[in-house]
């Protein structure tokens, strides 16, 4: 499944719809107002809490906690410590395990793969040609919100840089 993402997700209480690739709305992007952090939460089409995403403070690489609905952090996004130029954040998941992050991320074409190398997204500014947007392309069984809030994650981050 394909989603329509519009770029610099944390305006200061910013909310949005995050659409699928047949214009339905899929997730609510609900920007938190007044926090010391860039902080939202992502929700599916019922208004359920699917992910909350934080800046992670007072920490020497650059770092993103993605939190479930009960507060538990499920992944963390984070700046590797040596790495090439294009492939600079990770994602480092609870349960054991870590996403990796390949491509070009300031132009927006990398992909996000598991431990085995399994593409799980990809994400490209060429599928849609709506400005300020890009497409994130889930992989079928995977969690799109998982994914598409290390997207958000990959896209404040380097807008940071």
């Amino acid at each position: 499944m394909r989603y329509l993402v519009r770029e610099k997700l944390f305006a200061i209480g910013d909310d949005y719809w995050i659409e699928d690739d047949r214009g339905h709305r899929a997730f609510l992007v609900d920007g938190k107002v007044l926090r010391l952090r860039d902080t939202f939460e992502l929700k599916d089409a019922g208004g359920r809490v699917v992910a909350v995403v934080k800046e992670k403070a007072f920490t020497v690489r650059d770092a993103m906690k993605i939190e479930n609905a009960d507060g538990d952090v499920v992944a963390t996004v984070r700046e590797k410590l040596f790495t090439p130029f294009r492939d600079k954040y990770l994602v480092e998941l609870a349960g054991g395990g870590e996403l990796k992050i390949h491509g070009n991320l300031i132009d927006k074409e990398y992909r996000i793969e598991n431990d085995r190398g399994d593409d799980l997204a990809r994400i490209s500014r060429t599928w849609f040609r709506v400005r300020d947007t890009y497409g994130v392309e889930v992989a079928d069984g995977a969690d799109a919100g998982l994914l598409l809030a290390v997207a958000a994650c990959v896209d404040h981050l380097t807008e940071e840089d």
